[in-house]
This record gives structure tokens, sequence and C-alpha cells, in this order.
């Protein structure tokens, strides 16, 4: 996959097409500003010591985007306050996963260490949805986008028209929304309102990660995987179950998957926030240890 140029607005792909646990990351030249710089250690740092770094923005505080912020400790750091916690403390970014077990919790602390390179930040300022900033020649629509997370952001670059969904990213897998403050119904809202804007070119932080024409039916099927996965679970709760039953079914997967340890964990977060749904909509009971439809 070959960077791509967008008048200033660089597309830098990501290790292994920005399949987890890399993401794409954007360049904006003249002004020196990296989004989400967790694309590939090596061209970030060339990048760094060749044409500079002024400032890093986040699009959120997920570890697959911020794999690499270690190289760029001594510039400003920009991201919505409403998910800047994580970054600040390594109990508190486990705690926004909802890690409940101890064998996830000791497992991932040295996962982020060692893979992510995770180091305490707390940002030196935040964007905020709504502002609008001339950067470098090119004018930035920051765009409130919950649902992934809470302080998720999308950034459109108003000239050359070109979107950055980040991860609204209209993969066959379909959106996550498994941490602690995610939500489906406000994932699908933010999808619909983004599906709306005006662009000649959307960029996304995985996988495809440039589409020069309208993803059309993308952002359909890209939404049905909710619903499928929602009908699959329904179907798998004619009997009660428990949740061990529940995520041994690997609805959202597909089948089990290794290390266990992050699959097990992300099978759970998704498909939990599929019964709080059910429950939500007074759908679904708990009788002891198994769930069950109403």
């Amino acid at each position: 996959m070959d960077e791509r140029h967008f008048g200033p607005v660089r597309f830098i792909p990501g290790v292994g097409h920005g399949r987890y646990p890399a993401c794409h990351s954007v360049y904006i030249e003249g002004a020196g500003v990296l989004i989400d710089p967790a694309s590939d250690r090596d061209r970030l740092q060339r990048l760094r010591d060749e044409e500079g770094v002024s400032a890093v923005w986040l699009s959120h505080w997920h570890e697959d985007h911020i794999a690499h912020l270690d190289l760029f400790e001594d510039k400003p750091l920009l991201m919505a306050a409403a998910d800047a916690p994580p970054l600040a403390d390594l109990e508190t970014f486990l705690d926004w996963y909802d890690m409940d077990h101890d064998q996830y919790r000791e497992a991932w602390r040295g996962i982020m260490l060692k893979n992510f390179h995770y180091r305490p930040r707390r940002p030196t300022g935040f964007l905020e949805a709504g502002q609008v900033l001339d950067v470098g020649g090119v004018t930035v629509e920051i765009m409130a986008a919950p649902g992934h997370t809470p302080g998720s952001l999308s950034f459109l670059f108003r000239e050359p028209r070109v979107l950055f969904l980040v991860d609204y990213d209209l993969t066959s897998f379909g959106p996550w929304y498994g941490d602690r403050y995610s939500s489906i119904d406000t994932t699908i809202e933010t999808v619909h309102r983004l599906r709306r804007v005006p662009a000649l070119v959307w960029l996304t932080g995985h996988e495809t990660g440039v589409f020069e024409q309208d993803p059309g039916e993308l952002w359909d099927q890209y939404l049905a995987v909710i619903d499928t996965r929602q009908t699959r679970l329904e179907e798998f709760l004619a009997e009660p179950r428990t949740m061990d039953q529940i995520v041994q079914a690997w609805i959202v997967y597909g089948r089990p998957r290794e290390p266990k340890d992050f699959y097990w964990f992300a099978e759970k977060a998704i498909i939990g926030k599929h019964l709080q749904r059910l429950d939500e909509r007074g759908r679904l009971e708990l009788d002891g240890e198994r769930y069950r439809l109403k």
C-alpha cells in the first residue's frame, strides 16, 4: 500500500494494510501535524527526523492509534477532552475497556508496555467538535464521531474535500463498540451523519484506507453487521445461556482465535453491548447466571 497525497493531506499506510494492531496515519504537510501515530514505526521516525512533526492529534484513545506516540513525547498533543483520561493512567486505560478479570488485566499491562509503547501522557490542549482550523493552508473541520468512544473525532479537510473517518472504517468486520462508554445506537447515528458529509475522498483508519468514490453500499453493509450480530445472539438465547457460553459461541469473531486473552475479551466486550441493548429494551432477564430472552 502506497502513501497518497490529496493537496497537503498525506495518507500514511499502516503495516499489514493498517489492520490491528496498526492503523493508517494522516500527515498535514507544511504544518507538520500528524494524526494517529500508529502506522509504521520506522516510517514515523523518518517523518520526524526528515520532515518534522510539530504536533500530534489523536482521533481517540485506543492502543492501535497511540502505538508510536512515545516517539513524539516532546511535541504538543491534542485530542478530545472526553477521551483523555485513559492516556494518563494505565489502570484507567484498562478500566475503560471494562477489563474485570485479573488474567486479562495482567496480560494487557504487558501488551500495552511492550507492543504499544504505552507511557502516560496528558494532552497539552483539546480539539473540540465544530472547530474549524486553518492548518498549513488547509481548513480542517473537527467532527464529533461518538459511539466508538465517547470522544471519537473525524476530520474533514475542506479544500481537497477529504474526510478522515478513522475507525468508522467500512470493513467487513463491522463497527467496534466494546468499551465501557461505547454505544451501539450512537455508533449508528454517527455513521449516518458521516455518510451525509460532502466529500470527494474518504480515508479510513484500517484496511482499504482510501476511497476515491463514494463507498455507497459499503455504508449499509457496515451497519448491517450490527443487525447480524444482534440476530445471531437472539437466536442463541432461545435457551438460557451463561456469559461463558455466549462468548464461546463466537458470534462476533466467528471462531476461536489467538491470542485468547485478546479475542476472548474482545468477543465478550462487543457481545456485552448487545446484551445491554436487549436489557435496555426490556427483552432480557438474568436467571441466576443465565441470560434469557423475555
